[in-house]
């Protein structure tokens, strides 16, 4: 039996902000964004070539021994790119506070791309859930 990770629940403050910030800002599609039930409001937004999504949840109630994630403390998701100076110029370009591509040199994080799956950059949404884009060498379905 399979065991995928499909969903991954992102804590936000305001949904609409965050909705357009993933769809307008990041790229990713929107799924869904449907009140499901009285008060209870679900948007997923998957990566173009994703089979992972995340949701943006309001209302919703967690299950029993479940523990919930305030705004901002979701940190360290990691999505990979096969372009990352290309996906960095593209969130630039659309307004997002990106850092510098670096990668893990001999003397620690240095500046500029690296080898095989060592260029990395980070950026944060609106509420400061962070997270971390990798350079993959080639797309997850050619690997």
């Amino acid at each position: 039996m399979n065991w995928t990770i499909e969903v991954v629940p992102v804590p936000v403050t305001d949904m609409d902000r965050a909705k357009e910030f993933y769809a307008e800002r990041i790229g990713f599609a929107v799924d869904l964004d449907d009140e499901v039930s009285p008060g209870v409001r679900i948007i997923q937004l998957t990566p173009p070539g994703s089979r992972c999504s995340i949701a943006l949840l309001e209302g919703m109630v967690t299950p029993p021994g479940a523990k919930t994630m305030e705004p901002g403390t979701l940190h360290g998701l990691q999505v990979c790119v096969t372009d990352i100076e290309a996906a960095r110029a593209g969130l630039v370009e659309r307004g997002v506070r990106v850092s510098p591509v670096r990668h893990l040199g001999p003397g620690g994080w240095e500046d500029g791309r690296g080898g095989t799956w060592n260029s990395f950059m980070t950026f944060e949404d609106p509420d400061g859930n962070g997270w971390v884009v990798q350079e993959a060498p080639s797309e997850l379905s050619e690997r």
